[in-house]
């Protein structure tokens, strides 16, 4: 092995690395009304728009994806902390409920 490789190898780093943790909020709703998938796409638009915009956040329909009656959301949030993952993911579940017009069937969360 090249001395430099073994010189990198065996410096300690500087600071230590922060490890992230994931979150993620499977979201089922409930849809009345929607007569094709347009529409049901402008119900979830709030989805995108506010919370897909957010630089801690991912947000994708992860199932249900012709279903016109159901539609299956996730959010991933990035943190520092278990902890700080929790509080978000809370925010941000109580926010969908007040903005969304369509009822929450399922809430399933599982950290990283």
């Amino acid at each position: 092995m090249p001395n430099a490789m073994k010189r990198l190898l065996n410096t300690q780093p500087q600071t230590p690395a922060i490890t992230p943790h994931v979150g993620l909020l499977t979201l089922h709703f409930q849809l009345y009304g929607c007569e094709d998938l347009k529409a049901k796409r402008r119900v979830f638009t709030p989805m995108r728009a506010v919370w897909g915009r957010e630089a801690d956040l991912a947000v994708a329909e992860t199932a249900d994806l012709d279903s016109l009656d159901c539609a299956t959301w996730t959010i991933a949030a990035l943190g520092a902390s278990s902890r700080q993952i929790q509080e978000r993911l809370d925010q941000v579940e109580k926010a969908i409920a007040e903005r969304i017009d369509a009822p929450v069937l399922d809430v399933q969360r599982e950290i990283l």
